[in-house]
């Protein structure tokens, strides 16, 4: 039986193409939204999300953050993507015979540079690879989409150049989702944990129930806030943290860290993706 990856966007969007790397021979599941691949795995017609989270030029994608506290799944794991933007065109066609360049907003601010060199139009579209589809449909070589090779693939579409991207290290980070907790042993090296917070209404609390991970030797990779339901006291934190809860040293800084908040939730333990180990290391 074919096991299943939901994603958020339409086929071919950097999203389905990292479901492909992380998870080959899987069944990708394009969602409308990011409530519906949550909605999906819910369900049962899919097995694990795959859910974008932040990205090297964008910074954090705000919906996900409100979504996972309340979205009753677990992170198992994290995936890194490299955003390679292709230029795509219809077949036959030539870059100079471009007019019109069709992608996502984001996508056309992180190719400024050819945009510039080409003198062309920006077209704003609502994703990448439905930006390729339209192309497609339109079969005009003056119109061109940036998207993935894979969208240039999946809707017959020609890699007129490729990297177009003004920065090599675009990438984004994605969870990855399921029903249930897939929580590894604490013994076990390269693990990541994380958890969201609220702080009590009190001086000084964010510092003092932080303080913990410092004087534990805890590293902290993420620290986020956002408010709740438009309350301006109820601010809560998304935080990620390297280790396990059971290991001495991250259970006596979250110890301490429940002394000065409300609550605190563990939404995931998982290993450490590889690519993640690699930037460390060349840091």
């Amino acid at each position: 039986m074919t096991r299943t990856i939901a994603f958020q966007g339409t086929p071919g969007a950097y999203s389905d193409l990292a479901c492909r790397n992380a998870y080959p021979g899987w069944q990708t599941m394009g969602c409308y939204s990011f409530a519906d691949a949550i909605e999906a795995v819910h369900a049962g017609t899919a097995e694990l999300a795959m859910l974008a989270c932040e990205n090297s030029l964008a910074g954090r994608v705000p919906d996900v953050h409100s979504l996972l506290p309340e979205s009753g799944l677990h992170v198992i794991g994290e995936h890194f993507q490299r955003v390679e933007h292709c230029l795509l065109g219809t077949k036959g066609s030539k870059i100079s015979d471009i007019r019109r360049v069709h992608s996502h907003p984001v996508a056309l601010q992180q190719i400024r540079k050819i945009l510039a060199e080409l003198g062309v139009q920006a077209v704003v579209e609502a994703d990448t690879a439905g930006s390729a589809e339209l192309v497609a449909q339109w079969a005009n070589p003056e119109d061109a989409a940036v998207a993935s090779s894979l969208a240039g693939e999946l809707f017959g579409l020609e890699v007129l150049r490729a990297n177009v991207e003004d920065a090599a290290h675009n990438t984004t980070r994605f969870y990855v989702m399921a029903k249930s907790p897939l929580i590894p042993p604490a013994s076990q090296p390269g693990l990541m944990t994380t958890f969201v917070f609220r702080v009590r209404n009190v001086p000084a609390a964010l510092y003092k129930g932080l303080g913990g991970f410092a004087t534990n030797g805890v590293n902290m990779t993420k620290l986020e806030s956002y408010m709740v339901d438009g309350a301006f006291t109820a601010t809560q934190f998304l935080c990620e943290v390297e280790g396990h809860p059971e290991q001495p040293h991250v259970r006596r800084a979250l110890e301490e860290l429940s002394f000065f908040s409300r609550e605190t939730k563990i939404m995931g333990v998982y290993p450490m993706a590889a690519m993640r180990g690699v930037s460390a290391a060349a840091d």
